[in-house]
């Protein structure tokens, strides 16, 4: 299994002056990410994705040796689809601002992968991430719930013919080290107080 780490998004809804993944909780946010993953044992490698919108994360993650696989900048999707269609092997991918995120809830994830699925998402119910004082407006039906994506799939990239028509599943786990993602400024807020 290979472990992705998205880390080329411009962290825009933030309205920063530095980048988003830089963002420290206890260390830059990002690092912290890779760290989970690394210390998790669950992959033959790991590598992050970045792109032109964001050159000081670039940097932090080539000072400390971590692989980079450089895309135009399009968009969390395309930027993914671009890197899976090279990859012939199973992945996990997660989005790089989780500063939650620890190797115990990567191991959880990963043992969840079933080769019968070619796109698995992790997702929070509605009520879960709401009692957490969260808000995502990335949202999908499921299990008669209202649930949210966490930015961690797990992927068949082998078996990806065409992003067209696929089928996506999806595994609820209500863990606040997934739901925690910064997308806002408030977010961020919050995480001091976890």
């Amino acid at each position: 299994m290979i472990g992705i780490v998205m880390a080329g998004g411009k962290g825009s809804r933030m309205s920063l002056d530095g980048e988003k993944l830089l963002l420290k909780y206890k260390k830059p946010v990002i690092l912290h990410v890779v760290d989970s993953l690394k210390n998790s044992n669950c992959f033959s490698k790991i590598f992050t994705i970045t792109s032109c919108n964001s050159p000081k994360t670039k940097k932090l993650l080539q000072e400390n040796n971590i692989e980079i696989f450089d895309t135009p900048g399009i968009g969390y999707v395309e930027d993914l689809n671009l890197v899976l269609q090279i990859i012939h092997d199973v992945v996990l991918v997660t989005s790089g601002d989780l500063p939650l995120l620890d190797q115990q809830i990567i191991q959880k994830i990963a043992h969840q992968y079933d080769s019968q699925n070619i796109w698995t998402s992790i997702l929070v119910t509605n009520k879960f991430l709401t009692s957490l004082g969260i808000h995502s407006d990335y949202s999908v039906n499921f299990n008669n719930q209202k649930c949210n994506f966490t930015g961690i799939s797990l992927i068949n990239a082998d078996k990806i013919s065409s992003f067209e028509n696929m089928v996506e599943n999806y595994i609820i786990i209500d863990d606040k080290r997934i739901a925690f993602n910064l997308n806002t400024k408030q977010d961020y807020d919050l995480l001091s107080t976890t």
